[in-house]
């Protein structure tokens, strides 16, 4: 019998810190779609998945809950929290205009060999597409975005974006239901990439948005009024 969550994004802890650490792991999978609007994270269980104590555990969890990342219910139930229509439009208005901003800045200053990354990391995330790998390539495209506020140099935006991401991660469970995204020619991606190494920061920003406003659009279906 398989125990609860056993599975790709959960690793045994074998350091010091385990709180830090659970922390870190179970952010990550948030952020990267791993887990879902409505799932439970029972403390014994999970923590028995990690390797560690419940102490680091309810840490981590407590943590993620203060930063709202996590819900906790009047019995001390911790699940992954369902996003309004409201909360999820606002979260995609300030990323439009984080992330977009971020895309200006890179298109103005960023070195040559860290948009060939930002490439890089798009061209794994078609790889992981056209295999069928979806929770890779859910991953990866977190990473994108992320990568494209770091090549900028605007560390305060990444702190922020991150965290919005942390927020809206888990919907993008729900990012390949319909089965691929529409074929856009060329992809939102690849026209950021491409107006970064012209050094247009217009075009790269209103590709950003493109990608947020078109790609992400099938997951208000998954929201609640």
């Amino acid at each position: 019998m398989t125990e609860p969550f056993e599975n790709g994004w959960i690793k045994p802890i074998q350091r010091q810190n385990l709180s830090e650490l659970a922390y870190t792991n179970l952010r990550r999978a948030l952020m990267e779609g791993r887990m879902k609007p409505g799932d439970d994270l029972p403390l014994r269980p999970i923590s028995k998945s990690f390797g560690i104590s419940a102490t680091p555990m309810r840490e981590a969890l407590l943590r993620l809950v203060t930063e709202r990342a996590l819900d906790i219910d009047g019995k001390g139930r911790i699940s992954v929290p369902h996003l309004t229509r409201a909360t999820l439009v606002e979260i995609r208005t300030v990323r439009g205009f984080l992330e977009g901003n971020a895309a200006r800045q890179a298109a103005q200053s960023a070195a040559p060999e860290a948009v060939d990354a930002l490439e890089r990391l798009h061209d794994d995330l078609a790889r992981a597409q056209d295999a069928g790998d979806f929770e890779r390539a859910i991953g990866l495209n977190t990473a994108f975005h992320l990568k494209l506020c770091e090549i900028a140099g605007l560390p305060v935006s990444y702190e922020v974006v991150s965290n919005l991401w942390v927020r809206c991660g888990p919907l993008l469970s729900h990012l390949y239901d319909g089965g691929l995204p529409p074929n856009w020619d060329p992809h939102p991606h690849v026209r950021i990439v491409t107006a970064i190494r012209a050094g247009d920061p217009d075009a790269a920003y209103d590709a950003l948005n493109m990608d947020i406003d078109g790609g992400g659009a099938g997951l208000l279906a998954h929201v609640r009024d």
